[in-house]
């Protein structure tokens, strides 16, 4: 900080009034579990208003580091900024009226309704001298129409599809209204049409303005929906960018060894992996 730089708080987030650059960044960060590095010295800037979609092989970081982006852990070294904040600077709540964060395989209480779990997500908008108002009704409202839940508003989230609960649970960090979405895995456990009707619901709120950061596994399906495309390997990051300039048969077949061609998605143009044939890919790890 600048000598003489005069610091005030920003009354709804509690962060220093200095802040300047949009969205979430990552400088020389180090996560640990049990004291073993997963992501070691990672440095990275998503782009704000992106949809950005970070893939990698299993067991390299990627959902640890969406956990340290929205404070659900902390870095063992670096920083974490928010906004051009250290995210630590922030208020308890303030994070998660900022950053909205779906993890993997959430679980809802039993006998909770879609109604219910989705009302949670205006829990950080609350305080001692702001509890329930129409505003968050209207937040809820809005979350369930644009999730196509209106009609199962009152049914039990226990009873419905795989496809239909994650839908709930998208509603919930909708209603929380951030302008950055973090979803982690988000197509677990769905079947191929859901993920696709998952996917374009992000690519939606992406074009209506907000911030999406994704963990994906399907290559294809990332290089389909991403603006932007993060792949790590070892807990690094070791490519960033458009998935047309990114995803390359010699990264694929480095990082997830998998020999390939790239060629053009028939619908969407994107990169599209083929991979080689099974005796192919023997000879070529022989």
């Amino acid at each position: 900080m600048a000598e003489g730089t005069t610091v005030t708080s920003d009354e709804r987030t509690g962060a220093p009034a200095e802040a300047t650059g949009k969205g979430l960044s990552a400088r020389g960060v180090t996560l640990s579990y049990g004291g073993v590095p997963v992501v070691r010295e990672l440095s990275l800037d998503l782009p704000h208003g992106g949809l950005t979609m970070i893939i990698g092989p299993n067991g390299c970081g990627k959902s640890t580091l969406v956990k340290a982006l929205a404070r659900a852990i902390k870095p063992d070294a670096g920083t974490i900024l928010l906004n051009g904040t250290d995210l630590r600077a922030y208020r308890g709540r303030a994070v998660a009226r900022e950053v909205a964060l779906l993890p993997q395989s959430p679980l809802a209480p039993e006998g909770i309704s879609v109604r219910g779990l989705v009302r949670r997500g205006r829990y950080p908008h609350h305080t001692l001298l702001r509890q329930w108002s129409p505003e968050d009704d209207t937040a809820i409202a809005f979350a369930l129409e644009r999730t196509g839940l209106t009609e199962l508003a009152e049914a039990r989230v226990g009873e419905l599809s795989g496809g239909q609960r994650q839908r709930v649970w998208i509603a919930m960090v909708l209603a929380q209204q951030t302008e950055l979405l973090l979803l982690d895995e988000p197509t677990t456990f769905l079947d191929i049409a859901h993920q696709y009707e998952l996917l374009e619901l992000c690519a939606e709120l992406h074009r209506e303005g907000r911030t999406i950061v994704a963990v994906l596994h399907d290559l294809n399906q990332a290089a389909r929906f991403a603006s932007h495309l993060v792949v790590m390997h070892e807990g690094r990051v070791v490519a960033e960018g458009p998935p047309a300039e990114v995803l390359t048969a010699g990264l694929v077949g480095e990082v997830f060894g998998l020999p390939c061609d790239i060629v053009p998605d028939p619908r969407t143009s994107t990169p599209m992996v083929v991979p080689h044939a099974a005796a192919h890919r023997d000879r070529v790890r022989g």
